[in-house]
């Protein structure tokens, strides 16, 4: 298994917590990675794929204890991957790096409806746009409320280009319910504008992972008989087992 960005970033708001967290859900012995229910781990599957993004979470106050979040997957997927604690008075200097390195285009991933200033939203297709750059998303990890307030109180986020995803469908994510069926758990969000950039494999492989991590984590679930055979497992490592084979 890759330890990645958000694991390392877990870890260290572990180390600084002075009191346990309790979520929901907070009585079953998880794993530390995949923080499904140990006898259910994924890590084992975790997606070996290249792609050429690379992605920045900055993750709300609470979001990186929470079982149910979802940014982790992305991370899991993309191997580029960064993830900052979000701050606002003392943003992360290597996230300030990052974002003013010329190799890279960041791209804030937020709807269009929120964004002040329409200049900023990107209008054309999203390769081009980057001129030649790597593709930096940048994905604000938490609860809706909260990804507002990162996007508001973010001076460095201000002059950003904006890219803005229309959901046309349901949200998939069962763990934690949104008031609003189109808001999207931050995965969701990545899936599409993954495959708008034309990273189909990655934007699939995150799709099928992320089911993977949904039905593993709500076999814990008390309240519900969800299906011990895994079929998602199943069919995820038949998908995975289909891309690794050589073309003629």
């Amino acid at each position: 298994m890759r330890i990645h960005a958000f694991h390392h970033l877990y870890q260290q708001r572990q180390a600084l917590s002075t009191k346990v967290f309790n979520a929901r859900g907070s009585k079953v012995d998880r794993c530390n990675h995949c923080q499904v229910a140990s006898k259910h781990c994924i890590c084992d599957y975790q997606p070996d794929i290249d792609s050429d993004v690379a992605v920045m979470l900055i993750v709300s106050d609470n979001e990186v204890f929470k079982p149910s979040n979802t940014g982790r997957l992305i991370l899991d997927t993309v191997k580029e991957g960064y993830a900052f604690q979000w701050s606002r008075t003392e943003p992360d200097e290597q996230m300030l790096a990052l974002l003013s390195d010329p190799n890279y285009q960041p791209l804030v991933v937020f709807p269009a409806d929120y964004v002040d200033n329409k200049a900023r939203v990107v209008s054309s297709e999203l390769k081009p746009f980057c001129d030649g750059k790597k593709p930096l998303l940048i994905l604000l990890d938490g609860s809706w409320r909260e990804a507002r307030r990162i996007f508001r109180k973010s001076p460095y986020l201000d002059n950003l280009p904006v890219v803005s995803i229309q959901p046309q469908a349901i949200s998939q994510y069962m763990m934690r319910k949104s008031d609003n069926d189109q808001h999207l758990a931050t995965a969701e969000v990545a899936i599409m504008v993954l495959e708008q950039l034309g990273e189909t494999l990655a934007s699939t492989t995150l799709e099928r992972w992320f089911c993977v991590f949904r039905e593993a984590y709500m076999l814990s679930k008390t309240r519900i008989k969800p299906d011990q055979t895994r079929p998602e497992l199943k069919r995820y490592l038949t998908t995975q087992l289909e891309n690794s084979q050589p073309t003629d």
